[in-house]
Order: structure tokens, then sequence, then C-alpha cells
């Protein structure tokens, strides 16, 4: 079973590696669910996609554990802020986390994976485009932050530049500093731009809209 929109942005992905000389497969899609009920989200699942985003760890709970007994082989990437207080619940839930942002984050993920013995793979969220209210650590701050995670399985670095803007630049930015870390994950690009985040080396896209339709309240996928 296909999926018009699925299909569609499997194409887009694959035609944008081309251009940049990489591997369609070197590209995880990450189809962001968040606000979208279960009925919504079966037919990507029904055409084979397995990779899906939430924003919040309760939302989660509530609809994927009856989805993953209807389809194997699901991960669930946690795209959105992580409070400390539920770092435990993310740990047992989530195969991928990609805000953690700040120490205090840090040793909460820590202490849950010790406890659970789970051990998502973690991104680093950069404040990019210096934006605090989107989350993320500065860039002056990153050093620090990633010494403080050496027992977490720290994959790469994680951005959202700022609206309405080229986002090129970020990503080129975001690009360079996980390459001066020795870091290969790169969790960039969203609907309105995630061809130009495959062209500068995004390994992972996070895309909401284009693959649900029109966005629920709060979506900025």
């Amino acid at each position: 079973m296909t999926d018009p929109n699925l299909a569609g942005v499997q194409a887009r992905i694959a035609h944008a590696a081309r251009l940049a000389n990489r591997k369609p497969e070197a590209i995880t899609l990450v189809a962001v669910s968040k606000t979208h009920a279960a009925d919504a989200i079966a037919p990507l699942l029904d055409a084979g996609q397995r990779h899906f985003g939430e924003n919040r760890v309760q939302e989660a709970a509530a609809k994927w554990p009856a989805l993953r007994g209807r389809y194997d082989g699901v991960r669930l990437h946690l795209v959105g802020q992580l409070q400390s207080n539920k770092a435990e619940d993310a740990v047992a839930l989530f195969d991928v986390i990609h805000s953690v942002d700040r120490p205090s984050l840090v040793t909460a993920l820590a202490r849950a994976m010790e406890r659970t013995g789970r051990r998502p793979d973690c991104f680093v969220q950069v404040d990019i485009g210096e934006e605090p209210q989107k989350g993320g650590c500065a860039i002056s701050d990153l050093p620090a932050l990633l010494a403080s995670a050496r027992d977490l399985p720290i994959v790469g670095l994680m951005c959202v530049p700022p609206a309405s803007v080229e986002s090129a630049p970020y990503f080129a930015l975001l690009a360079r500093i996980a390459r001066d870390h020795g870091l290969a994950g790169l969790s960039m690009g969203m609907s309105d731009d995630f061809e130009t985040a495959v062209t500068i080396g995004a390994t992972h896209v996070r895309v909401g809209s284009a693959l649900f339709g029109a966005r629920g309240q709060g979506d900025a996928a």
C-alpha cells in the first residue's frame, strides 16, 4: 500500500541526496506525528514508514503503545523539549531523543538510562539562531555540555533555524560544528526546508505537514 504524500517526500529526499552525491538511504525520514491521531498515522505505517516524531511524552504514551502492538519495527523520536522530571518516561518510550540541551537534563537522562537499562540515541539541540525561546544549547556552551554527556549515547546535533529566513547557512554551521566535535548525526530540516538540509548533510529530517497535510494546533514541523 502506498501513501502519496509519503511517496512524494521520499522522492524529494532521494532527488536532493543525488544532487549532493549522497545515498538516499543515508537519510532517515522522521514523520512528525505530533497532534495527529492514530487513524491519521496508520496510512503511513501501512505504507512502510517506521520512524515517527512526537513532541510530548504524555501524548506519545497515549497513542503509540497500541500502534506498536499492530506494527513491528517502529522507532519513536522525541523531537520536542523534554522536562528533566519526564526523563525516565522518555527513556522508557522513545528510541531517539533529539532535544538534549542542558546539564540538568543530561544528568536526568543518565540516571534514567541506568535505572531502565535502555539507552536511546541522543542528539544535542543547538540554539543555532540564538533564539533562547526555542530551547537548545548555546554554541559557546556546547563543548562543556558534550563533555558532561560522555555517559550518554550522543550521536549528533539537532537544530531548528529561525523562521522565515534562509536556513542553509544555519544548517552549514551546524554541520561544521558537528564535524569539529567528531559527530556524524545531523537532525535538521522540516517540511519547508528538508531538501536543503539533505544537500548539506542531514542524516535525519523531521517532516510533519508535508506528510500529514494542514498543520495541527502547535505543529511546527
